[in-house]
């Protein structure tokens, strides 16, 4: 208050020389501090803000520092490893990757080799010439029609809706240059994912694409949709890593007469999806349910993402397969790690089990139960790294999928406004204005590039380790420090189950209790 009169007093003290002087700036000085004073004068009547109230105009500074404050960090503070979620470090390989120049740094790691859960992979003394080759693994069991060479890195699930129209258009004509696949996302197959990319169409609870009127599934509109070309395979959506376990609602103001079209849903209507499907209930009928969209797409493959919560419920789905004799194609593990347009920060913090975690124990449910071999693992979860996608594999993922790392080669600076419809970068926003700064063609050259550059770099990885394939790379392969002292190999480190052991010997595993309470009959402990 004090500061206010005095700048007022000082502000009529200076104008009245200013108008006695009839200088030209006396006009540039009134109006800049009368400005100020009806600021001051704005901020005292104001009851939302105890702090404007107190000090007047000062008080607005906090804010401007509040706004400014992340990009300051970021670009100012941070340490090349300090940031969050990625840091500038890995930030800089993808753009590095994505624009084709030089990925190599000088001097040394800035890692802590010393810090504990520190990894690396372990090489050969007869290491492999590297060759530059497309990593592919084969997707289909013995019910599948039409198996799928899928590349062992594509794009993650991101839909129309929470990508803009030019986003989308990029990664999917970036994923037909690169032989790649680009998963939808939840939100249905829009017009900008048919530019000649493969698609994985994820259908999630809302059965986008594929939507009754009541909102339930609608198997003719899921044929219209999952019988073309450019679909290779289908991903029922069960929960995805950033927010498990969490419905979603789209505000009727942002069900645009495109989106509206995409998603089979009225324009303007407010659109809810729920933490459930409605197709199915039980585990059975979850197997029952991809036996139906396997036939319904002409036998392409089809298989479920999850990411990890009550065991029990994971292995009941495994008691389901065996039980019923129906497997699904491919099982994708996100991880409680992963991104999204926005989500409570509880279930991004704490809900959910994280990738190496969920990844593991779904090995070893499946190894376990004898069914690996028949059943491909992909994850999902903050992999945009040769190295991050190597120790996956070596730990039983067939394939890895990236979302972020697709965006920052798409041009995202992380600037976190994903949920505002504000992206700087026009990658994540629905505003015509912003996405016109994304080129699609340059982008999609980009994601091409980001891609062929981390396969790339993949397969020397695994050449140092003395491998051809991804797919031989095993976890004693990868090792993890546990102290300052001490580092073992992940064989060793996590308690790996052998195959079979839960139809032969279950008690003697630590999956004996979740096994014994699981049934294919119900999701619920038993």
């Amino acid at each position: 208050m004090r500061f206010f009169i005095f700048f007022a007093v000082v502000s009529l003290f200076i104008a009245s020389l200013e108008f006695a002087s009839l200088s030209p700036y006396f006009y540039i000085g009134a109006v800049f501090f009368g400005i100020m004073a009806l600021y001051g004068v704005f901020d005292l009547i104001q009851r939302q803000h105890a702090l404007w109230r107190n000090y007047p105009i000062v008080g607005r500074a906090r804010w401007i520092l509040e706004f400014v404050r992340p990009y300051l960090r970021q670009y100012l503070v941070e340490s090349d490893t300090d940031g969050m979620p990625y840091n500038r470090e890995q930030r800089s390989l993808v753009y590095r990757r994505a624009k084709n120049v030089v990925s190599v740094e000088p001097f040394g790691s800035h890692i802590d080799f010393n810090e504990d859960g520190y990894e690396w992979l372990s090489h050969s003394v007869v290491a492999k010439e590297a060759e530059h080759k497309d990593l592919r693994i084969d997707v289909g069991g013995k019910d599948c029609k039409q198996p799928y060479s899928c590349s062992v890195f594509n794009i993650s699930a991101m839909s129309f809706g929470a990508l803009g129209a030019h986003a989308i258009e990029a990664l999917n004509r970036g994923a037909a240059t690169g032989r790649f696949y680009h998963d939808t996302g939840e939100g249905a197959i829009s017009p900008y994912h048919l530019m000649g990319g493969d698609l994985v169409w994820e259908v999630g609870t809302g059965y986008f694409g594929c939507r009754a009127k009541d909102g339930g599934f609608d198997p003719e509109k899921f044929k219209a949709n999952a019988t073309r070309d450019a679909v290779k395979m289908i991903e029922i959506k069960i929960s995805q890593g950033a927010k498990p376990g969490h419905g979603g609602v789209l505000p009727g103001a942002k069900v645009t007469r495109e989106i509206a079209e995409t998603r089979g849903i009225p324009e303007g209507v407010t659109c809810e999806s729920p933490p459930f499907h409605r197709a199915f209930s039980t585990p059975i009928g979850l197997m029952e349910y991809i036996a139906q969209l396997r036939e319904l797409s002409g036998g392409k493959p089809v298989g479920f993402k999850l990411c990890i919560g009550h065991r029990w419920e994971f292995l009941a789905i495994i008691k389901a397969m065996l039980e019923t004799g129906i497997k699904p194609d491919f099982i994708v593990i996100d991880g409680a790690e992963g991104g999204t347009g926005a989500a409570p920060v509880e279930f991004q913090d704490h809900i959910g089990v994280p990738l190496r975690d969920g990844l593991i124990f779904a090995r070893n449910a499946l190894v376990g139960a004898g069914l690996k071999d028949e059943i491909r693992l992909g994850t999902s979860g903050k992999l945009i790294s040769a190295y991050g996608l190597a120790s996956s594999m070596a730990m039983g993922a067939d394939w890895c999928n990236a979302g972020r790392g697709f965006m920052f080669a798409l041009g995202c600076v992380q600037s976190l406004n994903c949920h505002t419809n504000h992206c700087p970068t026009g990658v994540a926003t629905q505003d015509k204005l912003m996405q016109r700064g994304l080129v699609v063609e340059h982008k999609a050259k980009r994601v091409a590039q980001y891609h062929d550059n981390t396969v790339r770099a993949l397969g020397e990885v695994i050449a140092a380790a003395g491998c051809s394939h991804p797919s031989e790379l095993k976890p004693c392969h990868l090792y993890h420090r546990t102290s300052a002292t001490d580092a073992r190999p992940a064989n060793e480190v996590y308690d790996l189950l052998t195959r079979n052991i839960l139809l032969d010997d279950p008690t003697s595993t630590y999956l004996a209790a979740s096994w014994a309470s699981a049934s294919a009959k119900t999701f619920a402990s038993r």
